[in-house]
């Protein structure tokens, strides 16, 4: 039986950051608010050497090896060669897939100066984001009452049956785009980031990416999560904004990069597509449930559907949606052992009665994926490696297409 080992400030707490400073030697790359640097990082000083000091030394930020890390300009200023800095490594320590880099947390030298938002001229907004951590930020929501989207906002509680599409998955994004474009092309599309991945939008490539392409009109940052075009409370009032003041007839709905899981049957960020489904029908939108689907993933539990769809969208989820299902049977490059798997979990997913399928020709899909302004990419596989991941994302994409109301 489990017993609590002290009280809150025990001992037995262990450190839950890793610290390093460093020098910046060189600039990877800009998007948006993001920027990655080349940093050297200095040996620590022998009295403040820890053991857990010694551990991440000893999983790669050895003391003077040049690493990859990302700032936010907003955050901590523009780091610029010379700057010394101080980074967090905890996942670069631990070789983590998307967020794999250091992240720089203060350029204890050269601090950016107090600045006041355009929008905002009394002071930098009232949303406070990543709440009572070190790097809490303040953000200017668009329904705080000094916003100009106050008003629109204040009653506002209906959708008027604006198709909302759920993905587990962030690399899905682009592909439900792809979809939804190769049948509405005008569509004007919202992408509403919850907060069960990467809190700052920025750090997305891919949103960035979109958006500057023209395929997104606006990034909404919902719950914890912030730096969008527009900041959000919660799930409901980030629909509503991407409704009423982004004008959107559409809404992309994910979490952002950097999925969690613990290989348990409920231990995996994704539940919150179920959950934001039920937010979107309570609010009067059409929800589509985009499954997650592999023919490559080595584990078993993310074969065919994932059991992340089948959890967030068969349990979690209570409330009426569509589910378009891909069409993969004698489909180029998908096997015939996987399209049967596909069918046969679809079968069972959709004999829950708040679901209705859809069967989704697949047609042209393909070249429209080809066609993305970002590289696709899941898990570390591309289009190529893992079709039916794009494909069955594209698919939901294409669904939805045929709920636009203008």
């Amino acid at each position: 039986m489990w017993s609590h080992g002290g009280g809150a400030g025990s001992s037995r707490v262990g450190q839950v950051i890793r610290w390093r400073e460093g020098v910046v030697v060189g600039e990877r790359a800009r998007w948006g608010d993001a920027v990655e640097v080349e940093v050297r990082l200095h040996a620590p000083e022998r009295a403040a050497s820890t053991a857990a000091g010694a551990a991440s030394t000893a999983a790669g930020a050895s003391p003077d090896r040049v690493v990859r890390a990302v700032a936010y300009v907003s955050v901590t200023g523009d780091p610029l060669v010379g700057d010394r800095v101080l980074l967090n490594t905890n996942a670069l320590d631990n070789d983590l897939g998307t967020g794999g880099v250091a992240m720089v947390v203060a350029l204890p030298d050269r601090l950016p100066p107090d600045t006041r938002d355009a929008a905002d001229p009394d002071g930098a907004g009232h949303l406070v984001k990543a709440r009572y951590t070190p790097l809490q930020t303040m953000v200017f929501g668009a329904d705080e009452q000094d916003s100009p989207h106050h008003a629109a906002l204040a009653e506002a509680d209906d959708l008027g049956g604006m198709p909302v599409v759920a993905a587990d998955l962030h690399s899905s994004l682009p592909a439900v785009l792809a979809g939804l474009r190769a049948e509405a092309p005008d569509a004007r599309v919202a992408y509403l980031m919850t907060d069960g991945g990467a809190l700052p939008a920025a750090f997305s490539r891919t949103s960035t990416t979109l958006r500057d392409a023209g395929w997104l009109a606006a990034v909404i940052s919902c719950g914890q999560a912030y730096g969008g075009d527009l900041e959000a409370v919660n799930t409901f009032s980030g629909l509503l904004a991407a409704r009423h003041v982004v004008e959107a007839d559409v809404v992309i709905l994910s979490q952002g990069p950097g999925n969690l899981g613990t290989g348990t049957r409920w231990g995996f960020s994704g539940v919150s597509a179920g959950e934001a489904l039920n937010a979107a029908a309570v609010l009067g939108g059409r929800g589509v449930a985009a499954l997650r689907v592999s023919g490559a993933d080595p584990r078993p539990r993310h074969r065919g559907i994932s059991h992340h769809s089948r959890t967030a969208y068969g349990q979690v989820l209570n409330r009426p949606a569509d589910v378009p299902v891909p069409a993969l049977r004698d489909h180029p490059g998908i096997p015939a052992e996987l399209a049967d798997l596909v069918a046969r979990q679809a079968d069972d997913l959709l004999t829950a009665p708040h679901l209705t399928r859809h069967d989704i020709d697949l047609t042209s899909l393909l070249d429209a994926l080809e066609a993305s302004p970002v590289r696709l990419s899941t898990m570390g596989r591309g289009l190529d490696a893992d079709p039916a991941a794009f494909l069955a994302a594209a698919a939901a994409g294409r669904h939805a297409a045929t709920l636009v109301v203008r």
